[in-house]
């Protein structure tokens, strides 16, 4: 007896030691996934203005809270998120308080939704526009973590709280190589207030949209949420060339760019025999930009014929353009497999994107291309030379077999109709 007691006493023992211990790497790995979370800010405008009623027959103030809710709903688990409002609780006439009226409504962290929606709610519009102010500390809501990190500022009228200049403070938050990017949302935007949110962008590598109906509200910023979720891969800067002979060559990776309205950017690919080259391009408009335009991607020989394209066109619904192309460089043939020389491919990115009214040209706008480079797929000797597999043969000779079994079968029905009427 005692022997079975000592013996449940010890395996117990040895039991919860082995829960003790397993407990302290779940919690090293929950610490580790919270470390990576992406993290969004959502900053809201909540000043006097956005009572007006010109977004879809409802206030900007409604529009923008039907669009929270449907956002939240739609936020991926991974998400971090938080609420910062500006001009949500000071409704006097005194600039210096006015300009220090900025709030978290909700922390960044781990989404209650219901808790989050219940804080919206009880959003009125109220005070001024300290959009500089605001973001500052929206930097600070972000602090910690490797993830990504993201602002997303929605907004009916540019800051009133200068000389602490917007722009100014997006400058300082890039500088300070924390890898954060602002997007900013107008709603129904003049064009100084345009030019303002343009500039914030354009500062941190982010977008500028502007928001005339409450469903696009919406779309943009879950887009925005759902980007902040993608694996986080840092591209490499290049610099495209005038033409083919100057241009940079690159391998399979993410690189970035900037393309001059109206520019022509050329890149070089080596693709030896038997891999295929996939590439894709994404234009974004960080400014305002005239309706109709398109992005164009080629692929040529060195020597200037084309081997494949890819265009798309937009017509001001969007900030980003993007295509792509694909183009398998066939095998060598026999004993030339081995010494077969790569093929340079040229890439030629081009844009039909003009800059509105009062924008600026300079610096170029933000161009993303992706190269990937594989194992093409395998082509055996089965294949014929004009491309066609041994399938094809096969249907040749059915339809071969069904045209003689034709023949002898109206022969014999022939044949049988004659037997019959001489009987």
């Amino acid at each position: 007896m005692i022997t079975r007691t000592r013996l449940a006493t010890g395996a117990c023992a040895l039991l919860a030691a082995l829960a003790a211990g397993m407990a302290f790497p779940a919690g090293a790995v929950a610490d580790e996934t919270s470390a990576l979370a992406p993290k969004v800010d959502l900053v809201l405008d909540v000043s006097g203005s956005m009572r007006a009623r010109d977004i879809d027959g409802q206030s900007r103030m409604a529009a923008a809270k039907q669009a929270f809710n449907e956002v939240l709903d739609a936020t991926p688990e991974e998400v971090q998120l938080g609420i910062r409002t500006l001009g949500a609780d000071y409704p006097g006439d005194d600039r210096k308080t006015g300009c220090k009226d900025t709030a978290q409504l909700y922390p960044v962290g781990p989404l209650d939704r219901t808790e989050a929606k219940a804080a919206v709610a009880t959003l009125a519009p109220t005070g001024w526009t300290p959009i500089g102010p605001a973001l500052l500390k929206a930097a600070d809501d972000l602090d910690g973590g490797e993830g990504s990190k993201r602002i997303v500022l929605i907004s009916d009228g540019e800051d009133t709280c200068a000389p602490l200049d917007p722009c100014e403070v997006a400058r300082e938050i890039a500088a300070k190589g924390i890898g954060l990017t602002i997007d900013t949302l107008g709603l129904v935007p003049n064009t100084k207030m345009r030019q303002q949110l343009s500039c914030i962008a354009e500062a941190t590598g982010g977008t500028f949209t502007s928001v005339e109906h409450t469903e696009e509200l919406t779309d943009k910023v879950n887009q925005l949420v759902d980007r902040a979720a993608d694996p986080v891969v840092t591209p490499v800067a290049t610099t495209g060339a005038d033409q083919c002979a100057k241009a940079p060559a690159l391998k399979s990776g993410l690189y970035t760019d900037r393309e001059e309205f109206g520019q022509q950017r050329w890149y070089r690919v080596d693709v030896e025999p038997g891999q295929e080259l996939r590439a894709s391009v994404s234009v974004s408009a960080d400014r305002a930009v005239n309706p109709s335009y398109g992005v164009l991607l080629r692929a040529v020989t060195e020597r200037g014929r084309e081997i494949v394209r890819g265009e798309a066109a937009g017509n001001g619904r969007t900030d980003v353009m993007s295509t792509g192309l694909r183009y398998p460089k066939a095998e060598a043939d026999g004993d030339d497999e081995d010494t077969a020389p790569a093929e340079t491919v040229c890439l030629q990115v081009t844009q039909s994107f003009s800059a509105g009214s009062g924008v600026q040209t300079t610096p170029g706008l933000p161009l993303e291309l992706t190269i990937d480079v594989v194992d093409g797929p395998s082509q055996s000797s089965d294949v014929a030379a004009f491309g066609l597999g041994r399938g094809w043969w096969l249907l040749g000779a059915l339809i071969l077999t069904g045209f003689l079994a034709g023949l002898v079968w109206g022969w014999l029905s022939r044949w049988r109709v004659a037997v019959w009427r001489t009987n």
